[in-house]
C-alpha cells in the first residue's frame, strides 16, 4: 500500500545528517567562527572595514535565492520519494543527463542557491552524471539569467546559454562514461526502480491516499523545516566560506589589476579563470561583470570563461562535491569541464566576437 502524500517513505538524508560530530567538531563551526571573528575585528581595525562592506553586500544578494534552495530542499526531502528521483536521475541512459540539464534550466537560483537542491537530489538518488550536469547547466541557462544575459550581451547572451548547455551534457555524457568503469562513486541512495514503475500512477495513489487534518499539517511544516536544517547543516558552512573569500578578494585585490591582465590573450584567459575562481558568489551578481570585462577588452571569450568557470572552479561547490558525493567526482568535474570552457573561450576570442 502506497503511504500518504506527506509521508514521504525514506529519511536517509535525516538519518545521514542526523549521524554527525558534536557541534565544535564540525567544520561549518569552525568556518562560520574564524569569519564571525573577522567581521568583529572589523569593528576595531579600520584596514577590515572594505572586508566587512563586500561580505555585506554578498549576503544581501544571495541569502533569497540559499534560503529558497533550503526550502525547496526541504519539500523535496519530506514530500518526493527516492523512487521518483532514481526513475528519472539515476539511470544509465543518455535521458538521465537531459532530465538533470531541463532541470537546471527550469530552476530560477543562484548557483549557491542551487546547491542545497543538488545536495537533497543526490541524497534522493541522483546519480553523479546527473548532479554534474544540473550544477553545470543551472546557473547559466537558467531562464532568469538567460534573460538577464540577452539584455547585456543581445543575441551573443544565447551563445552562453547554449556553450552552458552543450558542457553540461558533454559532461554528464562523459559522467555516465566513468561511472560505467567505475571510476567516479556511486550514489549509496539509489533505490531500485522497477521498469514498469510509473511515477503519474504512484502520485494518483499517494493524493488519493492523503487526509488533510491540521495535525498533518502541522507534521507536513515540521518535516521540510527538519529537511531544510539538515541541508543547511552540510551547505552553509561552504556557502559562508566562499563569501568570506569572494569579500576578502574584493576588498584587497586592486581593481586595476582586473583590467589589466584579463586581456583577450591565453594568458589573459588564464587570468579571467583565477578571477571567476575567487569572486563566484552569485550568477546574477556576476553577470553584470562579465559584461564589464567584456566591454573593458573586447574578448567575449573570457566573459564567457569568467561566468562558467566560475562554476566549475567554484571552491563551494567543489567542496560539497568532494564532501557529499565523492573526490573522484569532484575532480573529475573539474578536469572534463574545465577544458571545455577554456577551449570554448578561445575559439570565440579567435573569432573576435
Amino acid at each position: 500500500m502506497a503511504k500518504p502524500l506527506g509521508a514521504s517513505d525514506e529519511h536517509e538524508c535525516c538519518k545521514t545528517l542526523g549521524q554527525t560530530p558534536r557541534w565544535y567538531q564540525q567544520p561549518f563551526f569552525w568556518i562560520f567562527s574564524a569569519g564571525g571573528f573577522l567581521v568583529a575585528a572589523s569593528f576595531f581595525v579600520p584596514a577590515l572595514e572594505p572586508f566587512r562592506a563586500a561580505l555585506w553586500e554578498y549576503v544581501r544578494a544571495i541569502w533569497l535565492a540559499v534560503a529558497s534552495g533550503f526550502l525547496l530542499g526541504g519539500v523535496m526531502d519530506r514530500f518526493i520519494p527516492s523512487s521518483y528521483i532514481s526513475k528519472h536521475l539515476s539511470q544509465t541512459g543518455r535521458q538521465t543527463v537531459l532530465n538533470a540539464v531541463g532541470l537546471g534550466f527550469l530552476m530560477s537560483s543562484c548557483c549557491h542557491g542551487l546547491l542545497a537542491v543538488a545536495m537533497e537530489l543526490h541524497r534522493k538518488g541522483a546519480s553523479g552524471a546527473a548532479i554534474v550536469s544540473f550544477l553545470l547547466a543551472s546557473p547559466w541557462a537558467s531562464m532568469p539569467v538567460t534573460f538577464m544575459l540577452l539584455g547585456l550581451f543581445g543575441l551573443k547572451g544565447l551563445l552562453i546559454v547554449l556553450v552552458a548547455l552543450l558542457v553540461a551534457l558533454v559532461t554528464g555524457i562523459f559522467f555516465q562514461w566513468l561511472d560505467g568503469r567505475g571510476w567516479i562513486e556511486r550514489n549509496r541512495h539509489t533505490v531500485a526502480v522497477h521498469e514498469t514503475f510509473s511515477i503519474r500512477s504512484d502520485l494518483k495513489r499517494r493524493l488519493k491516499a492523503y487526509r488533510f487534518s491540521w495535525h498533518r499539517l502541522g507534521r507536513d511544516l515540521t518535516g521540510i523545516l527538519r529537511g531544510s536544517a539538515a541541508l543547511a547543516r552540510t551547505v552553509s558552512g561552504w556557502i559562508f566560506f566562499g563569501l568570506t573569500l569572494a569579500a576578502l578578494s574584493h576588498a584587497f585585490i586592486p581593481k586595476e589589476w582586473f583590467h589589466r591582465f584579463l586581456g583577450p590573450s591565453f594568458s589573459g584567459l588564464l587570468g579571467t579563470l583565477f578571477f571567476a575562481t575567487v569572486l563566484e558568489v552569485c550568477s546574477e551578481g556576476t553577470s553584470p561583470v562579465a559584461f564589464e570585462i567584456y566591454r573593458q577588452t573586447h574578448a567575449f571569450g573570457n566573459a564567457l570563461a569568467f561566468l562558467m568557470a566560475g562554476v566549475v572552479t567554484d571552491y563551494t561547490e567543489i567542496g560539497l562535491l568532494w564532501q557529499n558525493v565523492g573526490r573522484k567526482t569532484a575532480l573529475w568535474m573539474l578536469l572534463v569541464a574545465l577544458p571545455q570552457v577554456v577551449l570554448w573561450g578561445l575559439l570565440f576570442n579567435a573569432l573576435h566576437l
